[in-house]
């Protein structure tokens, strides 16, 4: 498979552990874990959250563009890049077009929001603050555009998520 993925969802749908599984698939990929350029800013760190601040906005679209910019590398290199991240709403359109890349393929990750609330008890991180999964839930199936493929990844497991992927991308 050559090309670049970008794997979204809301937080619990599963998109790191699809992801590294994907990756492991492949003969030659690379997961970029957008969070990872999230938790690099360590002074005057904005968090996202339900209304998100200005500062907050321009630094997720800031972690959007290097991470953009990895997956472009990989890809010029020679790998098939899986970038993971929640990117929901117009950030997703945005996101895409800041991946050079071609082809690009957009894989969503769309679990029920009961599916996503048993996964998020039964982890040991939490990803939400003072987002609630039906909030956003909401956002992705309302604002986020319907590019892509999207999986309703809520009776498969990580192994039939994959596999549907590289059956749709392949």
């Amino acid at each position: 498979m050559r090309g670049v993925i970008l794997l979204t969802g809301i937080s619990a749908s599963g998109k790191s552990t699809v992801a590294q599984a994907l990756a492991e698939r492949l003969p030659r990929s690379a997961h970029v874990r957008g969070d990872v350029f999230r938790r690099m800013v360590v002074g005057g760190r904005a968090e996202m959250s339900a209304r998100p601040s200005d500062e907050a906005l321009r630094q997720l679209r800031l972690r959007h563009a290097i991470a953009a910019q990895v997956a472009d590398r990989y890809y010029e290199a020679g790998f098939t890049p899986i970038l993971q991240d929640v990117v929901l709403g117009a950030e997703l359109e945005n996101l895409a077009k800041l991946i050079r890349s071609r082809p690009l393929h957009v894989v969503v990750l769309a679990p029920s929001p009961a599916s996503v609330e048993r996964r998020e008890r039964e982890r040991a991180k939490t990803g939400y603050g003072d987002w609630t999964v039906a909030g956003l839930d909401h956002v992705l199936r309302t604002q986020t555009p319907r590019i892509g493929h999207w999986i309703d990844s809520s009776d498969l497991t990580v192994e039939e998520t994959v596999e549907e992927i590289l059956a749709t991308l392949g």
